[in-house]
């Protein structure tokens, strides 16, 4: 085993998080979080011998979380090569910033009936990315960046939203990739991610989303110009 393949020894502990009941979903669930997570990057390829051993899965099951996967964007089949984690585009940094307006900046609009443990989760996240960015664990940062935005939508209480805000991270989290410097990336938006969370606190909606929204513009921009640079 390799350093590049530390993600393997990842899935074999994940595999205490399946038992006989186990689905394609489940596996799939553990994947996409892999990706989220940052240990899957983009063009890693998923091997079905690989992977099957370390999750002690079917192939017929892993190949049908592969599908799902694929459904979702995250992967991609290459006939006669196998199946790999999908390199994102310019235009799919975009078209993923327009859902997050839709998603993030009209759950915080309309969070005055949210129960309380959902509005404190917003800057429970908050606080694990400063504990991390104390520690330079600047990937860890972006990881309690993504809960922090995962917070955001379950502000709106609705499953479907959550669900989908998942599928919407793990893409952008493969975006993210193309930004060599996460200190640099990631270090300016704590101080908003806070900003945010305080007025969240305060019940001041309106204006927590007027700020997110600001945020969204600067976030698009420089990951696109990220993607620019990272293409030249």
């Amino acid at each position: 085993m390799t350093t590049t393949d530390k993600w393997m020894d990842l899935l074999a502990d994940d595999r205490l998080l399946l038992d006989r009941a186990s689905t394609a979903e489940r596996v799939a669930d553990i994947l996409r979080q892999r990706v989220i997570d940052g240990a899957l990057t983009p063009g890693t390829q998923l091997s079905e011998e690989g992977v099957g051993k370390a999750l002690a899965v079917s192939r017929n099951t892993l190949r049908e979380a592969f599908r799902l996967l694929v459904h979702e964007r995250l992967v991609v089949h290459e006939f006669h090569r196998g199946v790999f984690v999908r390199v994102l585009s310019v235009d799919d940094v975009v078209d993923l910033y327009r859902v997050r307006r839709l998603l993030e900046t009209s759950s915080v609009q309309r969070a005055a009936g949210a129960p309380g443990p959902l509005v404190e989760a917003v800057s429970e996240a908050v606080t694990e990315g400063e504990r991390a960015a104390w520690d330079e664990r600047w990937w860890d940062v972006g990881t309690a960046n993504m809960r922090f935005h995962e917070a955001l939508v379950a502000l709106a209480c609705s499953p479907r939203a959550n669900e989908t805000m998942r599928q919407v991270l793990a893409e952008l989290r493969l975006a993210f990739h193309v930004m060599s410097r996460p200190r640099e990336f990631h270090e300016p938006y704590l101080g908003l991610n806070r900003e945010i969370a305080d007025l969240l606190a305060a019940a001041s909606w309106r204006t927590a989303a007027e700020r997110l929204d600001a945020y969204f513009d600067a976030a698009e921009t420089q990951l696109v110009e990220g993607y620019g640079s990272y293409r030249a």
